[in-house]
């Protein structure tokens, strides 16, 4: 796989869960929706709303993946008969950059589990990645980095 060797800009997102609903925004301020799972009448419609008028495409990216990807944790954690913490979270970051004048996407995930013991922790975000589709569809394709962090 190609790696990239110039970031040219990075697309944040920052996505919790509650039992109602998915809201994920970035550090900057650009993007932040709200989010419902099919056939759940108890959230809210989805909802998009942009501070600024013009989110990336890797911001948008980066939010539609982390609020797939914190479905899948919480999917994970049920059947694995875990309580997840009240502020468990996802971090997604996806890179644009260049290789020569190839253009190429990178991503980094970071599942924030405070408290949790670090080794079910890990299992919960592996097995989270291997059932989340944009987790399945950048398999291979991008360079996808996964980090827990407990603390």
């Amino acid at each position: 796989m190609t790696k990239i060797a110039k970031v040219l800009l990075t697309g944040k997102t920052y996505t919790t869960a509650s039992d109602t609903r998915i809201i994920s925004g970035n550090h900057e301020g650009n993007v932040n929706i709200k989010l419902s799972a099919p056939g759940n009448s108890a959230a809210p419609a989805y909802e998009f709303a942009t501070v600024q008028p013009h989110p990336t495409a890797e911001q948008l990216f980066a939010g539609a993946w982390s609020a797939c990807y914190i479905a899948a944790v919480g999917i994970t954690a049920k059947e694995m008969k875990v309580t997840l913490p009240a502020d468990t979270a996802v971090d997604i970051e996806v890179d644009l950059g260049l290789t020569g004048a190839e253009y190429l996407l990178q991503a980094r995930l970071t599942l924030r589990v405070p408290g949790l013991d670090p080794e079910v922790a890990t299992a919960i975000a592996h097995d989270a990645d291997a059932i989340c589709p944009y987790s399945k569809a950048t398999r291979g394709n991008i360079d996808v980095a996964l980090k827990v962090v407990t603390a």
